[in-house]
């Protein structure tokens, strides 16, 4: 008879077990498959994140994940990803780069460098043919721990020299690497087990690369649709152009400018980018004779801001700004709609009062006195302002807030009056080649911090909050993205060596035993790339002292 100090207690889910100290979370995922309703890819053991290879080894709560969470599909999009990066150095050798540019409808953009080398349908078919066969040799992807001067190393074989640059910077004695066959390579999150997880996926030819295709998340025997988005397209182009005139297109080489350059200099760069652009779009307001201009975009983004530097260079044009918040217009909170898990939808546009908006935009228009609202969010009603406003010649309304591109929010107004932009925070800097930054983690991160600073709304409520703003945003604000007349990308290169010395603290302040901890650990581990850059360098007038405070506009 064994000795009971062999064994182990397990709960997973509503289910209690004892089970062999050591047992493998890949075996234990076998005999409890019928947890998730699709394939098991990783595990959370006691609020961590872990991959199905871990060995329990005292007693424990088990969360098993499939596809449908939000870790799981990173972890399918991570391994797919891997995988394709194999295959394509397989097909056009090991000196290949291969490089995750950005996402588009939760599809992975990537282009191909190589001297000499034009991409084709026929080489992009070749991949896809071999990422196949490799799925079904059902091939073992190991992690293995080894020395950082080992993991430089690798990567100088394999090719991989943004590895080598950004490992410069690991503060860590060993790094992890991902080993298929022949194939090693550097992830920041987890893998799946073998290749043989990879159910679904596809190798579409877009512009001068190609989209790495993923299942739907809600419905994974799909495929994400691949929907055209060629102003969303243009203004990702546009971010890498700003990149390349910075220099920094990495991490790795963003730390470098900061380790050996003055980092003022890319700071005055980014800003006067942004500057440029803000001053373009009002000088095509001003053209154009545009009374009404209309800003929409997700949570954090920074639409406020922007708002006021663009009134800054419309009144520099001679015009007459007058900014106006959606958000005025809320609706008293009892009678804001619920979504569909019973709480208050706020994302929703019948949370605004959108009848009197176009009302009041109406007698603005016809001349007319209006006196605007002014919504109290202490109290939850609004409020109106002492003096009315009466549009003259030279005035145009500025009008910002998450749904200014839906066509019910000015419908009164003749659309040639009326002048349209999106906002958002499209990262154009990745980790490095494979690791992207999703724009939802930009966002978060400056999200987190401004909701201490100026809201005191605690970092595990702002997280938990998150989903359920996510899926506002997907319902109610970017499926009008591609109707503006103009887009803004808000996210700064070097913006998160900043944010990184208010978020940090805030984020080892979620307990492990919050149901926040496994966020906000891997947001954690993703700051950890960075070096830190003061927060007085940033100038009074930039989109990020929104987030992080001292802002010459509010």
């Amino acid at each position: 008879m064994q000795n009971l100090q062999e064994y182990i207690n397990v709960t997973v889910g509503a289910y209690e077990a004892k089970i062999e100290k050591g047992t493998r979370l890949i075996d234990l995922a076998g005999r409890y498959s019928h947890v998730c309703k699709y394939p098991i890819l990783l595990a959370k053991v006691d609020n961590q994140l872990e991959e199905l290879n871990k060995k329990l080894v005292s007693d424990c709560y088990v969360e098993f994940l499939d596809i449908t969470d939000a870790n799981g599909y990173r972890t399918y999009q991570r391994t797919t990803s891997f995988l394709m990066i194999c295959a394509a150095k397989e097909i056009l050798g090991q000196d290949t780069r291969v490089i995750v540019e950005h996402s588009i409808n939760k599809n992975y953009y990537c282009i191909v460098e190589k001297e000499g080398f034009i991409l084709t349908e026929e080489i992009i078919t070749s991949i896809e043919q071999r990422m196949w066969e490799l799925v079904n040799k059902d091939i073992i992807i190991e992690r293995i721990s080894i020395p950082t001067e080992e993991g430089i190393r690798i990567a100088v074989e394999m090719g991989l020299h943004d590895k080598e640059a950004l490992l410069k910077y690991r503060r860590t004695a060993n790094v992890n690497f991902y080993r298929m066959g022949w194939f090693y390579n550097y992830f920041y999150g987890k893998i799946a087990p073998s290749t043989g997880y990879l159910k679904i996926f596809k190798l579409v030819k877009s512009s001068e690369g190609f989209l790495l295709v993923f299942p739907n998340s809600s419905n994974p025997n799909v495929l994400n649709e691949i929907k055209p988005h060629d102003k969303l397209f243009k203004i990702f182009s546009e971010s890498s152009k700003w990149a390349k005139i910075m220099s920094v297109d990495t991490v790795s080489a963003l730390n470098d400018v900061i380790c050996t350059q003055s980092v003022m200099n890319i700071i005055r760069v980014n800003e006067a980018l942004h500057e440029k652009k803000i001053s373009n779009i009002a000088d095509t307001v001003h053209e154009k004779n545009k009374k009404v201009v209309l800003i929409a975009g997700p949570s954090s983004s920074g639409k406020t801001t922007f708002a006021n530097r663009l009134s800054i260079q419309l009144a520099a044009g001679g015009l007459h700004p007058h900014i106006i918040s959606l958000d005025d217009y809320y609706l008293e909170r009892s009678f804001v709609p619920l979504d569909e898990f019973g709480q208050p939808d706020f994302e929703a546009l019948k949370a605004l009062d959108i009848a009197q908006f176009n009302k009041d935009i109406s007698m603005l228009m016809n001349g007319e006195a209006v006196n605007l609202p002014k919504f109290n969010f202490i109290s939850g009603k609004r409020e109106y302002r002492r003096h009315p406003l009466t549009m003259g010649s030279d005035d145009v309304l500025v009008v910002e807030g998450i749904h200014g591109l839906n066509k019910a929010v000015g419908s009164s107004i003749s659309d040639d009056l009326k002048f349209s932009i999106f906002i958002s925070a499209l990262t154009q800097l990745n980790i490095d080649d494979h690791n992207r930054i999703p724009t939802s983690d930009t966002r978060l991160i400056r999200r987190l911090v401004r909701d201490v600073r100026h809201r005191g709304v605690l970092p595990a409520t702002t997280i938990s909050m998150w989903p359920s703003v996510a899926r506002g945003e997907a319902k109610h604000i970017f499926p009008h993205q591609e109707r503006a007349d103009a887009m803004f990308n808000s996210a700064l290169v070097y913006e998160l060596c900043v944010l990184k010395t208010f978020v940090e603290p805030l984020l080892f302040g979620v307990g492990k035993d919050q149901p926040e901890f496994t966020e906000a650990r891997r947001l954690l581990k993703f700051m950890d790339s960075f070096l830190s850059i003061s927060p007085e360098e940033v100038p009074k007038n930039s989109i990020l002292r929104e987030f992080i405070g001292g802002s010459s506009f509010f």
